[in-house]
């Protein structure tokens, strides 16, 4: 069998089964009885298991002489990549945002149609694409200019209003501030017991920044070294009631403001991982493939690694790929009984 090393028989099956269209590309399925191959997205009545061969890539299935399904068109996915690509790099090495329409034309796509393959692809729209990369440039930049309005114009911004406008709610923190390691910024926490064990919440005016469990203000302080921290009083009593209420039955899905901040990648993740339905769970790969990045895996769990909001970025719904639990900041003990919780 010509096959992705990657990925088995077992795990292709599965990925047909839910019409997962992250494994478009990465294999086709062969109907043996019907003489066709199919994306394992496909929306066709599945095939019995007995009758199915899972093959590399189209020219492996036409080799072993099968057509193209007529419906979900295969052989296209290989174009869409290439378009997407191609558009990428128009992206990046455009200093201005770039029509969807123009990018469209230059791949032969409608804008509708593109729209759909790029968000597909990357987990993001063009315009989505452009503005994380610049975000992402920004961040860099930032690091290691030293006045904040050279790296503005080094990120691609052809003036300081347009990152403010950019960049509103998306760093957190106002670039000057940034730039200093959150000098300046008001980071109010508490901590309160819970049935999962202490629970560390700590906050901006602009939402919770960190959610841990069993952590103590000192790592708190290591997290944000220029901060100026303040032990919160009655006035935390909203926010912990509604941060407590979400661990004790995570499936509510409170609505809690955040103030959380990462790279392009990581924030791709962080959204992935909250768009899982309560109850739910996802492979590494599984999201790896949502966001476009199907051969990210590690890097997926590293993201997850790196949530600063246990349960309100719902990390504990990402399992390995073999159905295990695969790791936990807090313990596997925490991330159990978070899933169980959600599926009573």
């Amino acid at each position: 069998m010509t096959m992705d090393d990657t990925i088995d028989d077992i795990a292709a099956w599965d990925a047909v089964l839910r019409r997962d269209r992250g494994f478009d590309g990465r294999f086709v399925t062969g109907v043996l009885t019907t003489g066709i191959y199919c994306r394992p997205s496909c929306a066709a009545r599945h095939p019995a298991r007995g009758n199915v061969r899972f093959f590399a890539d189209g020219a492996a299935a036409r080799a072993a002489g099968l057509r193209a399904c007529k419906r979900c068109l295969p052989d296209d996915v290989a174009r869409d990549e290439v378009a997407v690509l191609s558009a990428i790099k128009a992206i990046q090495a455009s200093e201005e945002p770039l029509a969807l329409a123009a990018l469209a034309a230059e791949c032969g796509y409608s804008p509708a149609h593109f729209q759909r393959v790029f968000t597909r692809h990357t987990g993001l729209s063009p315009a989505a694409y452009a503005r994380a990369l610049r975000e992402e440039r920004a961040r860099e930049a930032l690091s290691r200019e030293p006045r904040v309005v050279d790296a503005i114009y080094e990120a691609g911004f052809s003036a300081p209003s347009r990152f403010y406008g950019s960049m509103k709610g998306r760093i957190g923190m106002d670039p000057s501030v940034w730039k200093n390691k959150g000098a300046g910024v008001d980071i109010h926490w508490t901590q309160s017991p819970t049935s999962l064990g202490l629970l560390l919440v700590a906050w901006t005016d602009r939402g919770v920044c960190r959610l841990s469990f069993n952590e103590w203000p000192e790592a708190l302080a290591a997290r944000f070294p220029a901060a100026t921290l303040h032990k919160a009083d009655t006035d935390a009593a909203t926010i912990l009631a509604g941060v407590i209420a979400e661990v004790e039955a995570p499936a509510t899905g409170a609505a809690i403001p955040l103030d959380v901040r990462g790279t392009a990648f990581q924030e791709a993740v962080w959204k992935a991982l909250s768009e899982i339905p309560a109850g739910e769970t996802r492979s590494y790969a599984q999201i790896a493939a949502s966001i476009g990045k199907p051969k990210a895996v590690r890097a997926v769990g590293s993201a997850c690694g790196a949530n600063p909001v246990a349960v309100l970025i719902p990390c504990h719904r990402a399992l390995r790929t073999d159905g295990t639990l695969g790791g936990y900041a807090y313990g596997l003990e925490i991330k159990t009984e978070l899933l169980k919780r959600e599926s009573d």
